[in-house]
């Protein structure tokens, strides 16, 4: 097994890590942030590098895999729904955002199976995916450290580093959800033939 492969292996086994660290009981804090969510927003930092990585490595180094191109995406959606599915259950964020990210990936997942075996080629990442992926990890890693939940700051309740924090929180989570949608439809306008069919 090739170095990009053991990375993508590596960054599913920080996943369940990931999930446990806040039945661990680490009560301490730094600087008003609980110190478990600290450690999760690391190892989930860790598992964004080692996505950026593998594919790096494996394009720099010819190592692209039938396995690799499978399990990839799988550990990124997988990887994206446990910290979303943890910052609902942190009260943090509504449950629809995880629910909209969810739809996105078996709408893109279901036309690729079906490009597959129709033999056509399947539509390349749009600026909207791109988008997608770089404002969801940036809102992530900030709401892990943010201790106030999704557009709180419309309360008018929090005040300086708060407020900003949470205001940059809420614009990247926003974006990264109306990035998701358009995305999902660009995939779904490279199906319209399928659907038709």
């Amino acid at each position: 097994m090739n170095l990009p492969n053991k990375l993508t292996i590596f960054r599913i086994i920080l996943v369940p890590i990931m999930v446990i660290i806040p039945f661990l009981g680490i009560d301490n804090t730094f600087l008003g942030i609980p110190i478990s969510w600290i450690i999760i927003d690391l190892i989930f930092i860790i598992a964004s590098i080692t996505d950026k990585l593998d594919g790096y490595l494996a394009r720099k180094n010819n190592q692209v895999t039938t396995f690799g191109k499978f399990l990839d995406p799988l550990a990124d959606k997988i990887l994206v729904l446990a910290a979303m599915i943890m910052l609902v259950e942190m009260q943090k964020i509504p449950a629809w955002i995880p629910i909209i990210v969810l739809t996105r990936e078996f709408v893109v997942s279901g036309y690729r199976l079906v490009m597959v075996e129709k033999g056509g080629k399947v539509v390349a990442a749009s600026k909207w995916g791109k988008l997608k992926t770089v404002t969801q990890m940036i809102a992530i890693i900030l709401a892990f450290v943010d201790s106030n939940a999704f557009a709180q700051c419309f309360s008018g309740t929090l005040r300086g580093a708060d407020l900003i924090l949470n205001i940059i929180v809420t614009i990247m989570m926003s974006i990264q959800i109306i990035a998701t949608i358009f995305s999902g439809l660009d995939y779904l306008k490279g199906a319209k033939k399928i659907i038709k069919n």
